[in-house]
């Protein structure tokens, strides 16, 4: 199955590249928003300064850097923000991030070159996880110090989870036949400030999350089964009368699991029969 992604993913897409082995796909639509938004900024940039393009980043934002420094400004600044600590994220979460980070890409407003997109597309479908410890910096000004991890690989360095094997990125992207990104306006930037590392970690909890909740109405309506119980309490008008629509949304559910039940008990079923009822008279 291939995901096509122009605009933005639904959560049923993301689980299907999560967990199902969907391949992610560039659509033309989203191939034209990154290389319009990359040449718009190259235009714009060219007589001015802008932050993180041509200046220092934070408190040194007051400073122009020299034109012949800004492809090293933005090497810089993945590979000082490189400082995670800690046993490496699962990959799970890290795929998750690297689909959220070119959700943001193909929006159009990031002004870098299509092939950081192309690369991280590359990343997930051929199961190519940056290394990304578990402790460092999350929603400071980004999830700066899990994207600057991403960063680092897609620039040829650091480490990589590949085929259950720690390995250099280097050596992985070879043997893959990729080439590393590179820099031409913001890349660094843009990478490295965001929070993909969060909104990856939380698709992956939802869908979980809703797995574990349609786990648990089975279970309430298998329990509902063994007990033999009556079914008026599923009823709409019933769980309407309470005016809570996560209610209305399980009652509904679990009607629909037990519609054939041949265990659950049916008020209209249960009318009273005389047929042995004592006759005798006195």
């Amino acid at each position: 199955m291939i995901v096509y992604l122009e605009n933005r993913l639904s959560l049923e897409e993301i689980r299907s590249i999560l967990f199902e082995g969907a391949t992610l796909q560039l659509s033309d639509k989203a191939k034209d928003n990154i290389n319009k938004s990359y040449e718009f900024l190259k235009d714009f940039s060219s007589d001015k300064v802008i932050y993180g393009i041509n200046t220092g980043f934070g408190p040194m934002a007051q400073f122009r850097v020299d034109d012949k420094f800004l492809k090293e400004l933005q090497y810089n600044i993945i590979r000082s923000h490189s400082t995670g600590a800690g046993e490496p994220l699962d990959d799970i979460f890290v795929k998750a991030a690297m689909i959220a980070r070119v959700g943001t890409l193909v929006q159009g407003y990031s002004g870098v070159h299509l092939s950081v997109a192309e690369l991280i597309v590359e990343f997930i479908n051929r199961g190519i996880f940056p290394k990304i410890p578990r402790h460092g910096s999350v929603g400071a000004s980004g999830d700066l110090v899990q994207l600057a991890h991403i960063a680092l690989t897609l620039i040829g360095e650091g480490e990589v989870h590949y085929n259950g094997e720690w390995r250099n990125t280097s050596d992985v992207l070879k043997e893959n036949g990729l080439e590393p990104i590179n820099i031409y306006i913001r890349e660094g930037l843009c990478i490295t400030n965001g929070t993909s590392m969060m909104s990856g970690i939380a698709a992956v909890n939802l869908i979980h999350s809703q797995k574990l909740f349609n786990h648990s109405i089975v279970a309430s309506a298998l329990v509902n089964e063994i007990a033999s119980s009556y079914d008026d309490f599923l009823t709409h008008e019933l769980n309407a009368a309470k005016h809570h629509e996560g209610q209305i949304f399980v009652a509904q559910m679990m009607r629909e699991i037990l519609k054939d039940s041949q265990c659950t008990l049916r008020r209209e079923d249960e009318l009273y029969d005389n047929s042995h009822a004592d006759t005798t008279t006195f």
